[in-house]
């Protein structure tokens, strides 16, 4: 059964799928860790601007 399922073209298929699902996932994951490190200013602005708010309403 193994050897009719990879003689066959849904065998190359499914490899191809799983190779064109494995870097969509990788292109994610560097998009993430790119923005991830541009994004940690910007949430310390908005942190710092929160606190600043809140200090000034008590």
């Amino acid at each position: 059964m193994f050897k009719r399922f990879v003689r066959s073209d849904s065998a190359a298929t499914a490899v191809e799928y799983a190779l064109i699902a494995g870097l969509i996932a990788a292109a994610i994951v560097v998009a993430i860790s790119a923005l991830g490190g541009q994004t940690n200013g910007l949430w310390g602005i908005v942190s710092g601007r929160v606190s600043n708010a809140i200090n000034s309403v008590m």
